[in-house]
């Protein structure tokens, strides 16, 4: 047993210094930030601080894990434009992967970051300042124990700090296991190279009823990069979870549950009218109706959410009150997306090709309008001459709305 695994993690670190993924060009960085989630400043600011984390004080992020560097660059330069007291810690197995990250940080000017070559698994020993936030991508469902891996994690996470977790999720990734059998069986002697070519091949020609060619979700393999090829169909070890077994998992380290991004994914209500049903719904617990939304929607191939150590006193989620400022998420501005909603009823948006009719808010553009990043909702309130109970029945569903799909965020004035 003790062989096998030591062969697997071999296999694993191999993977990443000859395919570093994802691929990343450091020269991109030039005219670009990518963004995303978790790990935005102002939504782990919502989800994890209740909207009051003040980043022009010292914050000390982790990024376990970081492969080539998304998460780890998009923090530490948001941290930089809030004044650059905050600092980054990159770990990861791979050198050639910290070899992009280096070369990206760098040609940002960023000096803010520390970069280690490591396990995740010996955080605990690499005599670490406790993090108020930690971040941890696409890496714990690669590790043989990867109830062990969240535990290290736990173990260097600050009193009141957070953790935004992505892992693989079970049902939107149907047929990538059987392709995956398939392809250890006839190639998995080969060196990684031959591995790609011969197997990219053998994919190419699966008859049609094969579950992965039947799966209109997963289109990694169909990139024409060999790291994602890899990545997806030839990692020598990766699981996914149900939305029961992330909650399991979260538990077996000590922490709980804040929530899935985006939210509005896990909620049933929004893909049921039947009366009977939503009247049941209503009735279940955020993990139940999360159960019931995965497996109607049956298309996830990732869950993001957002985790805190358990037994905090401390609120997590940002809530409307007077003193928070509504935030957008970047690429959306306050006239683009007043505009979108002017002189409608009703939006349509598409999750993974299923369409989603959401009636609209009354006024919900005339408030958006108003939504610049610096008003606070009593400022924006008395522009629109209301008492605070009537701005917030208005703003409410608005919000829920918006929040609910991850483009809407509040932070304290």
């Amino acid at each position: 047993m003790g062989k096998g695994r030591d062969n697997r993690d071999k296999a694993v670190k191999r993977q990443y210094e000859d395919f570093p993924y994802p691929p990343r060009n450091p020269e991109d960085d030039k005219g670009r930030l990518i963004t995303g989630s978790p790990s935005h400043l102002d939504e782990l600011n919502h989800y994890i601080f209740a909207g009051t984390r003040d980043f022009s004080k010292p914050f000390r992020a982790l990024v376990a894990g970081g492969g080539t560097g998304d998460a780890a660059i998009m923090l530490a330069q948001q941290l930089a434009d809030h004044g650059n007291v905050g600092s980054v810690t990159y770990v990861d197995l791979s050198k050639a992967s910290r070899s992009v990250v280096e070369a990206r940080a760098k040609i940002r000017g960023l000096n803010n970051m520390e970069f280690h070559t490591g396990s995740l698994l010996d955080l605990p020993k690499m005599e670490f300042e406790p993090f108020d936030y930690i971040d941890c991508c696409g890496v714990l469902h690669h590790l043989e124990n990867p109830e062990a891996g969240l535990l290290a994690l736990n173990q260097v996470l600050a009193e009141g700090g957070g953790m935004g977790l992505m892992v693989y999720a079970t049902l939107g990734r149907t047929g990538v296991y059987h392709v995956q059998k398939a392809l250890k069986a006839l190639y998995g002697e080969e060196p990684l190279a031959r591995q790609v070519q011969l197997s990219k091949k053998f994919v190419e020609n699966l008859p049609s009823t094969n579950w992965l060619v039947r799966n209109p979700f997963v289109g990694d393999h169909q990139m024409g990069e060999d790291a994602a090829f890899f990545d997806l169909l030839l990692h020598p070890r990766d699981r996914s979870y149900l939305v029961p077994e992330v909650v399991e998992f979260l538990n077996s380290a000590g922490l709980d549950l804040v929530t899935f991004v985006e939210p509005v994914k896990y909620d049933p209500a929004v893909y049921v009218s039947d009366k009977d049903a939503l009247s049941r719904i209503k009735k279940m617990s955020m993990i139940d109706q999360a159960v019931l939304a995965e497996n109607m929607l049956g298309n996830q191939k990732t869950h993001i959410f957002y985790a805190r150590k358990q037994n905090n006193s401390i609120p997590a989620i940002a809530k409307i009150a007077p003193n928070m400022v509504p935030v957008l998420k970047n690429g959306n501005t306050a006239e683009g997306l007043a505009k979108s909603f002017r002189g409608r009823n009703e939006f349509v948006i598409s999750f993974d090709s299923e369409k989603v009719t959401f009636p609209l808010p009354p006024r919900i553009a005339e408030i958006i309008a108003l939504v610049d990043g610096t008003l606070s909702l009593s400022e924006i309130q008395n522009k629109l001459s209301l008492n605070w109970e009537g701005f917030r029945r208005l703003f409410a569903p608005i919000f829920k709305f918006l929040n609910g799909l991850n483009i809407m965020w509040l932070r304290a004035a």
